[in-house]
């Protein structure tokens, strides 16, 4: 009786310290009283030692770190790779076709970071598609005055939407955790994505109308807006501050994520005039990043062990002098120091997360207090639940582990597994916001946006996407009520 009450507080004590680390995390984020990379490190360090991890936490962070080494891996070469295709012109095209359609109008310019941001999704990597997007328009976002936060906010909700894909991740996790067909949980929740697509563009309206009223439109012509934005983005970006509301178009410094260089070796890649243009190469980069993405989705190889091989490949090709190759690293060095060094603090919270039981007590914590009148609604509250629990939480930790728990209770209230992973991968807009997510590390960073900024623009409006996609899957009988 007496050990059964003790492990009853032990429990209880770590929910109570589980949830209050994230509350504690989140104000300092919030408030700019911390930088992410100190946030996810010292925090999860304090709670853990309040756990009473003792020395053990250092196994506990070593063990996070080896989950997302990988990450931290693709990343460093995934930015080299796309740096390089953006210091060789493989996207001048495409900016100026983005500019013909744009041309001076904020509204154009953010609905069409929507759709571009959709389209480059498919390739299920939010990494790619944040590199693509941003270094493709940040040129003109700083140009016309726009927010760089709008951008960060559509391209997140854009990308979020799309992560339920079966080749993103999420919806894979889904169906193998409940031993199910990844097509039988995505197909009927196409209709739920449709919708989930059509609030994010009504948001990218809603954001492009709000700029165009605050800065009104600039006359500049297509090609004298890319030369301008990227040798004058350096200059528009000298300042530290952000403005009084955060605001204001920016590129780093202040108490943001990046350095004041960050993501700016992007935008200033874009001047038609600069050195490192390889015309001649333009096929055959295409064809490197072609089949660098067709052989990513077949799944054939690692990603990190595929943007390793295409980024020795870009270098060798397109810079054959080593003190060339060299320089092209360094040139986006900024960004990848900033984005891996918060991708092995996240490493910290996820370590001690898993490592003291947080995670596994607040889970069953929340199992326990839903009262039984609510069992046969459990797919609804599990598509609700997944937006905090994903949000706190890597996907595998989510589907691997408290998935399995949550379906289980369903199944004794007649819900089959496959409705409850409908509901699960409807939380994924707002999952995508997650520190946690190194996708989104790299968003703003290359933005120069900090977390803060984007967090108090994109949570509310990616909840709303994500109860959409799941309210019109209950509507469409595809998630039971």
């Amino acid at each position: 009786m007496t050990s059964r009450l003790e492990l009853g507080r032990g429990v209880a004590m770590l929910v109570a310290l589980g949830f209050l680390m994230v509350a504690v995390f989140m104000f300092l984020i919030m408030s700019k009283r911390a930088t992410p990379v100190v946030g996810l490190i010292a925090v999860p360090v304090a709670f853990g030692i309040a756990a009473g991890a003792g020395l053990g936490i250092g196994d506990m962070i070593t063990d996070g770190i080896k989950s997302l080494a990988p990450t931290a891996a693709l990343l460093f070469f995934a930015i080299i790779f796309f740096g390089i295709m953006i210091d060789v012109g493989l996207f001048d095209p495409l900016v100026k076709l983005i500019l013909r359609l744009v041309r001076n109008d904020p509204m154009r310019l953010v609905v069409g970071t929507a759709v571009l941001a959709m389209v480059v999704s498919l390739d299920g990597d939010g990494s790619t598609t944040f590199i693509i997007v941003t270094s493709a328009l940040l040129p003109l976002y700083m140009k016309l005055k726009v927010s760089p936060v709008v951008l960060t906010v559509v391209a997140g909700l854009a990308n979020g939407a799309m992560n339920i894909v079966p080749w993103g991740g999420p919806t894979v996790r889904a169906a193998s955790a409940l031993g199910i067909s990844p097509s039988d949980v995505f197909v009927p929740m196409i209709p739920s994505l449709v919708v989930g697509l059509i609030v994010v563009l009504l948001f990218a309206v809603q954001l492009g109308y709000s700029e165009r009223r605050r800065i009104g439109t600039l006359e500049l012509t297509d090609e004298r807006l890319l030369v301008a934005a990227g040798s004058g983005l350096r200059r528009s970006g000298s300042g530290s501050g952000s403005g009084g509301n955060g605001d204001a178009p920016r590129t780093g410094g202040g108490s943001g994520d990046a350095g004041s260089d960050d993501g700016q070796g992007f935008a200033d890649g874009l001047d038609p005039q600069r050195p490192t243009l390889r015309p001649k190469l333009l096929w055959f980069n295409m064809l490197v990043t072609v089949t660098l993405l067709v052989v990513l989705v077949m799944d054939v190889l690692p990603i990190p062990v595929l943007f390793m091989v295409a980024a020795a490949i870009a270098l060798t090709v397109n810079f054959p002098r080593v003190k060339e190759q060299q320089e092209a690293i360094t040139r986006h060095s900024s960004s990848i120091v900033s984005v891996v060094a918060m991708v092995f603090a996240a490493a910290v919270l996820t370590g001690v997360f898993q490592g003291t039981g947080m995670v596994e007590a607040m889970a069953q914590w929340l199992l326990e207090i839903i009262p039984a009148a609510l069992g046969p609604h459990l797919a609804v509250i599990t598509g609700i639940l997944s937006l905090p629990f994903t949000f706190f939480m890597s996907n595998d930790a989510f589907y691997f582990g408290v998935m399995p728990v949550l379906a289980e209770t369903a199944s004794t209230y007649g819900i089959e597994p496959v409705e409850m992973a409908r509901a699960s991968i409807t939380g994924q807009t707002f999952h995508m916001q997650s520190p946690l997510v190194p996708a989104i590390l790299l968003l703003v960073t290359l933005a120069g946006v900090p977390l803060a900024d984007h967090h108090k623009k994109v949570l509310w409006r990616a909840a709303l996407v994500s109860l959409s996609m799941l309210v019109v899957g209950v509507i469409l009988g595809q998630i039971p009520w």
